[in-house]
């Protein structure tokens, strides 16, 4: 079986969750790793580099420079029948363009992939994780998004592999990209983090919150996440949300500040290696799934800890 690993990346910097998906698409047989963009052979090289890479396919064109749907599917549509299955982490990229992938092809999408059980075999979740469900497919080219969360971080390779450029021809676009907002940050990536400190609703402020939360990860240099409640609440940013809605991820260390437990953030951080929660309510039911609790005021805590860590 051979697999297409479609690449995420900014043009110049390829993402950690490619090489975790590789991890993935490497267990049904050969793979090859799409680059689309525009100026983006640096990319390429450092796809090159990870273990496991057959060929990397570098497919540069002005209208793939923000990796919108509509061009990206026409370019693998275009080399889409060399392949038995077309990966891609479960990602803004990799859901934005592999169903219109699927629904051209006119075959189902397994999403959020957990583990591979064989070429046809795949598990994922569902019911926001409280069941795993086992998917069955014999359509002719699988179509996967992975969740990166499950799989290990592919290491490099003694030797680079080869880098084939293809000549690409983009029909007329009917989307066009307008602008990017980005919010800085020198903290690590949420989904890349190795530890993550997170606050929810009970810091009851965007002032509290960023009085309590941001000084013990600054001290953790640690990335920062807040619960949905959290953010609709506007103590936080959209892209710091932890769980169904939010960011799936998989830190060695979670530190789960004022947060009750919902389903739904569990869904979102229940696979960390380490889970740490703080709250003052004996019952919450994020003390279920934690490996340490602290029943304390976060208010009283926090600062103590953060005093401790200097």
């Amino acid at each position: 079986m051979k697999a297409l690993l479609i690449a995420d990346h900014d043009n110049n910097h390829l993402s950690e969750q490619t090489a975790k998906a590789l991890s993935a698409a490497s267990q049904l047989g050969a793979v090859d790793v799409l680059i689309m963009g525009h100026d983006c052979t640096e990319v390429a090289s450092q796809a090159a580099c990870l273990s496991g890479v057959g060929r990397v396919l570098l497919a540069e064109h002005e209208a793939l420079k923000h990796q919108l749907a509509e061009p990206c599917a026409e370019a693998i549509l275009s080399i889409a029948s060399e392949y038995q299955a077309i990966v891609s982490a479960a990602s803004t990229t990799g859901k934005g363009v592999l169903p219109r992938i699927a629904a051209k092809l006119d075959v189902m999408q397994i999403s959020e992939v957990i583990e591979i059980l064989d070429e046809k075999t795949f598990k994922r979740p569902t019911y926001a994780g409280n069941a795993i469900q086992t998917v069955q497919s014999n359509d002719s080219i699988k179509v996967l998004t992975i969740r990166t969360a499950n799989f290990a971080t592919t290491e490099n390779a003694p030797t680079s592999a080869e880098v084939v450029a293809l000549d690409i021809t983009l029909g007329q676009q009917r989307s066009v990209h307008i602008s990017d907002k980005v919010s800085d940050s020198e903290r690590p990536e949420l989904q890349s983090a190795k530890v993550i400190v997170s606050g929810g609703r009970a810091l009851g402020s965007q002032e509290n919150f960023n009085a309590t939360i941001l000084p013990v990860a600054d001290k953790l240099g640690a990335a920062v996440g807040a619960s949905r409640a959290a953010v609709d609440s506007g103590f936080a940013p959209n892209d710091w949300q932890v769980g169904q809605t939010g960011k799936i991820v998989s830190p060695d260390l979670y530190v789960a500040c004022g947060i009750s437990g919902a389903i739904q953030h569990l869904a979102g951080m229940k696979d960390s290696k380490v889970i740490v929660a703080i709250n003052n309510d004996e019952d919450a039911p994020i003390f279920q799934i934690a490996d340490y609790r602290l029943e304390a005021d976060l208010f009283e805590a926090l600062p103590e800890i953060t005093r401790l860590l200097s």
